[in-house]
């Protein structure tokens, strides 16, 4: 069953409707391949290329037979009369099944690449416009120094890119045919045909194949999902933690009559970006059976395909939901400007302390003693004493080597906000302010 929450492209793509209609693509083009080599007679293909598929009689057949394909090559043959005779000649199931799959993952990955690329530069284009707004840069959750959310958001444009890079790599994994025979000898059916087969449907032939396409691809290009579905976790996992109360810097759209609680009117919850931090669980968890799928048995067995019916769909549904609702994030995000400047000034000069760290050293102090001096003065601001620039100027250490200009320009914040444009450069991306002057 197609979730509800399914983008109508992507969809289409995995319905079973579909996924019979390129059945009958795939058992067309080896007829047609079949002609070529002058195995099928011309009078054949009309009959055969015309051929329908009653979703009914599919149904029929599946009761009697309980195998798919053959409920729609029979199905298919009954359709086109005495030449159906023709229809899946030298065939096994999997250079069909596999096959079509194929041609799936390959509409599927142009449709996330789509995804990618206006989320890309939606963010990019945040991304320019708070190219110089400061903000607090957080490790382990403390604050650490001064940033801008432009730099911040340049680093999800780098990482989107390398994400576009992994899906298109692949694309190109899975961008191939099978149509070999029943352990993939070619037996009953010629390379010829296999490779006049993959340039109509626009794939590669397998360069060495068994019963079935090997799993390394699929896995490679689920595995490829599970990491994109991460990195917009990670983005997620970031919108909300800076839109709790204590931080407030960033918030979801919140469109006029939503409530976000029940009991509780002041509520607005980063409700959206929850949802991507769930789904990208499902994402990820499809890679570990797609990875198992990888191990089968001699030629083939068929422990990989229930799976499969199963985690290629939902992967993919499950992350261009993700990407599109993301994207509407980011595109109807606030800002709150004001908030990250006084979160800069929260902890009284504290964030400015390895600039002064370096300074005494360039003074002539040994680095541990300029550490523990500066560090003895922090824990004070910690405590409640005052702020660190007064505090450091009052040190007589201090006084030695810095003289109150020295050590105010240790506590200006354009010096964090000089080399913000690297990364931007090396992107592409270009704002049109300069960094923030104190």
């Amino acid at each position: 069953m197609i979730p509800r929450y399914s983008h109508p492209e992507m969809a289409a793509v995995w319905s079973d409707e579909y996924k019979y209609d390129l059945w009958r693509r795939v058992e067309v083009a080896v007829c047609e391949a079949w002609n070529d080599v002058g195995v099928i007679p011309n009078e054949a293909l009309t009959p055969i290329r015309n051929a329908t598929l009653d979703p009914s009689r599919i149904e029929q057949v599946f009761e009697e037979t309980r195998h798919d394909v053959i409920a729609v090559v029979r199905t298919m043959a009954e359709s086109a009369g005495e030449a159906g005779r023709f229809i899946h000649f030298g065939l096994t199931s999997s250079d069909v099944w596999d096959t079509a799959t194929s041609l799936q993952l390959v509409e599927a990955a142009d449709l996330l690449e789509a995804d990618l690329e206006r989320f890309e530069a939606v963010v990019a284009r945040l991304a320019v416009e708070h190219q110089w707004t400061p903000c607090i840069g957080r490790s382990h959750g403390i604050h650490a120094e001064p940033t801008t959310f432009g730099h911040k958001l340049a680093v999800w444009v780098a990482t989107v890119r390398r994400d576009r890079e992994r899906l298109a790599a692949a694309r190109r994994e899975v961008a191939v045919g099978k149509i070999s025979g029943a352990v993939g000898t070619h037996a009953n059916v010629t390379g010829r045909v296999e490779e006049l087969v993959c340039a109509r449907l626009g794939l590669e032939p397998s360069p060495a194949s068994t019963q079935i396409l090997q799993r390394d691809r699929h896995a490679a290009f689920v595995t490829a999902l599970a990491v994109i579905a991460a990195t917009l976790e990670q983005m997620a996992t970031e919108i909300r933690s800076l839109q709790r109360t204590e931080i407030g810097e960033v918030f979801e759209p919140f469109s006029q009559g939503q409530q976000g609680s029940s009991s509780m009117p002041h509520k607005r919850n980063p409700e959206l970006s929850e949802r991507v931090c769930g789904l990208a669980r499902v994402v990820r968890a499809a890679a570990l059976p797609a990875l198992e799928d990888v191990a089968l048995w001699h030629e083939r067995d068929i422990s990989h395909s229930s799976a499969e019916r199963i985690i290629l769909p939902d992967a993919c549904l499950a992350l261009d939901y993700m990407l599109r609702l993301f994207t509407r994030v980011m595109e109807g995000l606030h800002v709150d400007v004001d908030r990250m400047r006084a979160n800069i000034d929260l902890t009284r000069g504290l964030i400015f302390s390895e600039r002064v760290l370096l300074r005494l050293v360039e003074q002539g102090m040994a680095r541990n003693d300029a550490y523990v001096l500066v560090q003895r003065q922090a824990q004070r601001v910690w405590s409640g004493a005052g702020d660190l620039e007064g505090l450091l100027r009052e040190d007589p250490c201090v006084r030695e080597r810095l003289t109150p200009d020295e050590l105010a320009e240790c506590f200006r914040l354009d010096h964090h906000l000089r080399g913000i444009g690297v990364a931007f450069e090396r992107l592409g991306l270009s704002g049109e302010h300069g960094p923030v002057r104190d």
